[in-house]
């Protein structure tokens, strides 16, 4: 008996069912991943590749994301650098129309930049970082198949391996029956073989016999068993698997298309606001008028001052005694008393030539031009208004903590209030004292009351003896004759012959103030606004001009050097000849 198998022949029996399942099924799942039940390992590395892909997306999102955060730092330190410095020249400049459209802009390119950053924080949040976390959930899930996947491919080829070995058996026992069965005819036919060792080698071969059909049995169960493996393994498990891999897959693909959804949706979400920020600025363009810029510029700079009238003719055949003309720029303040003009009228000066102060102008800003001094007095005016609405805003929260404090003593202390309330009241005081003083002058400038004497100047405080951009009516007031005589009807004549303004000294030489002791920098000042010098401690310095009751007091570091320093942070040394010599201050 003689029996032979191979797997070819354990396998051919199920073909034919394949080919049924397969006709009935490729028309419902055509886009089935089952019938690749072969190709394990191609899979495999199909879907590393396409986490590779999803990886490889990410990190191109990550760049984008740092182009724009790098792009919107860059315009807002653009921004930056193009805006106006606060407190200094650059910043009033901005005034004009074409220069606020130009703030405007950088504004708005600032908001531009905020944008970028929308853009970038938004697709790190919504796609590098949910990206980053499905891609983990996604190399774990594809672990977990493909682990699946190995072991049913194990345990079929257990299967398999225990069919051969059952096979191999079942034709070994076949074979050693056949022998046996041979041995025995043999020894049958064999006439000098005793009857008992014919009779064992039947016996011996009905036990092969026997060997044989025990190991058919078995194997036939075994090929059994092996073929429900099979099928179960190639139509149930390994489809099941694959399924589940090829949905892992499928989702991986639409989660990539909806990051590329969201990757174009975070770019168009701030398109209305960007278009926003370009409507402005070319409203901002739009609102440029060229005609208003130009009155600002008459505005800033009109001065006030009338052209200057003919020069007079001045006849050297005469002989008299010669002419000074108030119109020649010869003119100066040791001529002495005026002289008769011709034709009894002032002639102005040459206006266009106006001389600049050396170091910080007076305080009531007499060195300007009376248009020019009128804003700066108004702006001064404006500015101490603002301080006493604040020092006021702060002693009214203080007088509710007060009261506060007396309503519930367990809060605080209400006298610990009283000392900050009268520092308040104090200040208040002063700044509104200050303010009185500048709108005084802002009265004279406007035309509203009468030039001021020059008494009225002692009072101020501020009076500047020397000072030749002070008004010119109280500087000829002070002018003596030759030969160092005052008399008053020279001072009178002077006013009768010449018309009193505020800025006919501008165009003589300062004479610098008399030095009347010296003082000793006790702290540290930084002299930062107009009419301020910065000092050091322990600095000395000559003192030019006494406090006049304002807390300030004058002094002089050096020639081209001086201004006002709070009188508590030096400490002064008056020379008393010099000190009497200024007692009509």
């Amino acid at each position: 008996m003689e029996f032979s198998f191979s797997r070819r022949d354990i396998v051919r029996p199920l073909k034919q069912p394949t080919r049924l399942i397969l006709r009935t099924t490729e028309q419902t799942v055509l886009a089935s991943w089952s019938h690749l039940q072969d190709q394990f390992d191609n899979l495999e590395k199909h879907t590393q590749w396409g986490i590779d892909v999803l990886e490889k997306y990410i990190k191109f999102v990550k760049e984008r994301t740092e182009i724009e955060l790098s792009y919107a730092k860059q315009l807002r330190n653009l921004s930056k650098k193009y805006q106006p410095k606060k407190n200094s020249k650059e910043e009033e400049e901005y005034r004009y129309t074409s220069t606020k459209a130009f703030l405007a802009t950088l504004n708005e390119m600032n908001d531009y930049a905020g944008q970028h950053e929308v853009i970038s924080e938004n697709m790190t949040s919504l796609i590098t970082g949910e990206l980053t976390r499905y891609v983990q959930e996604l190399k774990q899930e594809r672990k977990s198949h493909f682990h699946d996947g190995r072991k049913a491919q194990q345990h079929i080829e257990t299967c398999w391996k225990q069919l051969e070995a059952s096979k191999r058996r079942f034709e070994r026992d076949c074979k050693e029956a056949d022998r046996a069965q041979q041995y025995f005819e043999k020894m049958d036919a064999d006439i000098n073989v005793t009857k008992a060792d014919v009779e064992k080698a039947r016996q011996q071969a009905q036990l092969r016999h026997q060997m044989a059909e025990d190991s058919k049995a078995e194997y036939c169960s075994t090929l059994q068993k092996f073929n429900s493996e099979q099928h179960d393994h190639y139509y149930t498990h390994i489809p099941n698997i694959f399924q589940k891999i090829q949905e892992m897959e499928e989702r991986r693909i639409v989660r990539i298309g909806e990051s590329m959804k969201t990757f174009a949706d975070v770019d168009r979400q701030v398109i209305p606001i960007i278009g926003k920020c370009l409507d402005e600025i070319t409203k901002a363009a739009e609102s440029i008028d060229h005609k208003n810029d130009s009155q600002m510029v008459i505005e800033a700079f009109k001065s006030g001052f009338e052209p200057p009238g003919d020069v007079d003719f001045e006849d050297f055949t005469q002989p008299m005694k010669r002419t000074v003309s108030e119109s020649s720029l010869s003119n100066s303040r040791g001529d002495g008393k005026s002289e008769p003009k011709f034709g009894g009228k002032s002639k102005g000066k040459l206006w266009p030539f106006i001389k600049k102060n050396k170091g910080a102008g007076p305080e009531d800003f007499s060195n300007l031009p009376p248009e020019q001094r009128r804003k700066k007095l108004q702006q001064k005016v404006d500015e101490l208004n603002k301080d006493i609405q604040k020092e006021m805003d702060q002693r009214d929260a203080l007088t509710k903590m007060k009261d506060v404090y007396i309503k519930n003593p367990q809060m605080g202390d209400p006298a610990s209030v009283d000392h900050r309330l009268a520092e308040l009241g104090q200040n208040i005081e002063k700044l509104r004292l200050e303010v009185q003083k500048f709108e005084g002058w802002l009265a004279e400038v406007e035309g509203r009351l009468p030039m001021r004497t020059e008494q009225a100047r002692r009072q101020s405080g501020l009076y500047e003896a020397q000072n030749t951009s002070a008004v010119n009516s109280c500087a000829q007031d002070r002018e003596s004759s030759p030969d160092g005589s005052y008399t008053e009807e020279q001072s009178q004549e002077t006013e009768m012959k010449v018309p009193a303004t505020d800025f006919d000294d501008e165009f003589d030489d300062e004479e610098p103030l008399p030095t009347i002791g010296t003082c000793k920098a006790l702290y540290t000042f930084e002299g930062q606004n107009e009419g301020t010098i910065s000092v050091a401690e322990g600095e000395m310095l000559y003192v030019i001009e006494e406090d006049k009751g304002d807390g300030w007091t004058r002094i002089r570091r050096n020639e081209d050097e001086e201004g006002y320093v709070p009188t508590s942070y030096v400490e002064v040394y008056l020379d008393k000849n010099a000190k009497g010599a200024m007692t009509y201050i």
